[in-house]
C-alpha cells in the first residue's frame, strides 16, 4: 500500500481508532484473561490481536501504510514508505494482566522518521493524550466519546521528578536519580509515562532498557507536542524507520526540554560505561 494523494484528517483518525480498541480491550479486561508468551518471552492476550484489527479496519481509509507489533509477530510487515502509522495496539501487556490499569493504546503517525502525531489512551481509565501539529492535550473517554478536552504542556518543579517503568527498572536509575538530583520517582506502566511528562507531572523518563518503535511513537509525538523532546544517548532525536526487519529503539531519554533530555542522556552513557568497565574489570 503507497500513500496516493489526500486522505481524511489523521488525528481524528486514530483516536477513533483508538476508541474503538479501548472498547475491545475493557471487553476482554473484564473476563478471565488468557495468556500466551511469544517466541521472545513476551506475554500476549487475545485482546492484543483483537484490538489491533480494530485499529487497522478504522484506519484503511486513509490509504496510509500501518506498521502494527501483532501484525510483525505474525510476520506481516507492509511496505512503509515515507508516511505511516505505526500501531501498539495494548502497550503494557505485564499491567494488563496484573489488572493494574495501566496499559494504553498506541497509535502513532510518522512522516520522513518522525513521530509528527500520537494518541494515547488508557481503556482503564478513559485518559487519552493526543498530540499533532496543533500542540498536545488531554481529556476523558466516556461512552465513546472525549469529554473535558484541555491543552497540555511540559511544566517544572523545583526538584525534578523521574518516571520509570513498573516492569523494566535498571540498576543506574537510583545513580542517575543521585547525579540530577531527582526528588522522586513515578513507577507507572506503559506509554503514560510520555503523558505524565506531556502535562507536567514529572520531567524525565529514561529509557536503560529494550524498546520497539511501537511502544515510543505515540508517546514520543504527544510530549513533543507538549514541548518535550526524546534524545538517543548520543544526543540525536530518537527516529523511526530503522529496517524493514529492524524496530528495536536504542537507550533514550524523555524530558520536559531538549537541554535536559541531552544532559541525561549523557549522565547516561557514562552510567553505563562504567557498568560495562566493572563487569568487565
Amino acid at each position: 500500500m503507497t500513500d496516493t494523494g489526500p486522505h481524511p484528517a489523521p488525528t481524528a483518525m486514530a483516536v477513533a481508532a483508538a476508541i474503538a480498541a479501548a472498547e475491545v480491550i475493557r471487553a476482554v479486561y473484564d473476563r478471565p484473561i488468557a495468556v500466551e508468551i511469544k517466541p521472545d518471552g513476551s506475554p500476549v492476550t487475545e485482546a492484543d490481536a483483537a484490538a489491533e484489527a480494530v485499529i487497522i479496519e478504522h484506519l484503511r481509509a486513509t490509504g496510509l501504510p500501518v506498521l502494527g507489533e501483532e501484525s510483525v509477530a505474525a510476520g506481516i510487515v507492509p511496505e512503509l514508505g515515507e508516511r505511516y502509522f505505526i500501531v501498539d495496539p495494548l502497550d503494557g501487556t505485564k499491567e494488563f494482566i496484573k489488572r493494574n490499569g495501566e496499559f494504553t493504546v498506541n497509535i502513532g503517525l510518522v512522516e520522513h522518521g518522525r513521530p509528527v502525531m500520537g494518541v494515547v489512551l488508557a481503556p482503564a481509565t478513559g485518559e487519552i493524550f493526543v498530540g499533532d501539529a496543533e500542540g498536545a492535550w488531554s481529556g476523558l473517554v466516556a461512552d465513546g466519546a472525549v469529554t473535558g478536552r484541555r491543552r497540555i504542556g511540559v511544566g517544572w518543579l523545583p526538584r525534578l521528578r523521574i518516571v520509570a517503568s513498573r516492569s523494566h527498572g535498571h540498576a543506574a536509575l537510583a545513580q542517575l536519580s543521585r547525579t540530577l538530583d531527582v526528588e522522586r520517582d513515578v513507577s507507572v506502566g506503559s506509554s503514560l509515562k510520555f503523558g505524565l511528562l506531556a502535562r507536567g507531572d514529572a520531567q524525565l523518563y529514561p529509557r536503560f532498557t529494550p524498546t520497539c518503535e511501537w511502544d515510543t511513537a505515540a508517546g514520543q509525538a504527544v510530549l513533543e507536542a507538549a514541548g518535550g523532546a526524546v534524545v538517543t544517548l548520543d544526543g540525536a532525536p530518537l527516529s523511526y524507520g530503522k529496517g524493514k526487519d529492524d524496530f528495536l529503539n536504542p537507550y533514550f531519554v524523555a524530558a520536559a526540554s531538549l537541554e535536559l533530555a541531552r544532559r541525561a542522556a549523557g549522565e547516561m552513557r557514562k552510567l553505563l560505561d562504567e557498568a560495562g568497565t566493572a563487569s568487565s574489570a
